[in-house]
């Protein structure tokens, strides 16, 4: 049977991942959105397998800078199968899962960051909850971002008192003291001194999370 673009299809039985065999690909179901020249056909996961899909192939995935959410295999690899969704839905989850899943690939620091913004609707307010939570105040920091502008510049040491409110622009800001002058300032510009305190890694987190958003 000859297959066009926008078929729905599923993966023969027995079929490996051509980048990983440790992999079984047997009944994932896909769209085929390309044809090639010489039969090569590309597919898509549909958002079933997308949800799915195990965990562990996303991660080697990311890992090693391959795609996970379609690939191209050969007509005889696959067979027809009926639609399990709209592909609308699947451009969704695929997109939405892409920007989620991509910290899977960041080691120990990507699967903290997973864990607070995964499931999200708001990713910015998942941190919001997750640092007021997490957080002892005060504690010491250092301004480790230039400043074009405003009262503080690169290298001064502030004391962080507490959340102050979110930004669309600027994130978490947060209450310093520098002195005895108090300031309003993005979270994502510091960096806790103390490398030993509970306080580290969660700011650390939060601050590449907020620089690859």
């Amino acid at each position: 049977m000859p297959f066009k673009t926008g078929d729905s299809v599923k993966v023969k039985k027995g079929v490996k991942c051509p980048d990983n065999e440790a992999f079984c690909l047997g009944g994932w179901q896909v769209r085929i959105f390309e044809m090639e020249k010489d039969g090569v056909i590309g597919i898509r996961w549909d958002s079933i397998t997308l949800e799915q899909m195990p965990r562990e192939f996303i991660r080697q995935s990311e890992e090693e800078g391959l795609g996970w959410t379609e690939m191209y295999l050969s007509p005889d690899e696959i067979e027809p199968a009926s639609p399990r969704d709209a592909e609308k839905t699947a451009d969704e989850v695929r997109k939405e899962m892409e920007g989620e899943m991509y910290w899977l690939g960041e080691g120990e620091e990507g699967e903290r960051i997973l864990k607070v913004i995964s499931g999200a609707e708001d990713e910015v307010e998942a941190w919001d909850d997750y640092l007021m939570d997490t957080l002892q105040f005060p504690f010491d920091a250092e301004v480790s971002e230039f400043q074009e502008e405003g009262p503080l510049n690169d290298g001064d040491q502030v004391r962080v008192t507490g959340i102050e409110d979110l930004d669309d622009l600027y994130g978490i800001l947060v209450n310093v003291n520098c002195g005895r002058k108090r300031f309003v300032f993005p979270l994502c510009d510091l960096t806790v001194l103390d490398k030993k305190s509970p306080n580290y890694l969660p700011v650390k987190d939060y601050c590449v999370w907020f620089a690859n958003r």
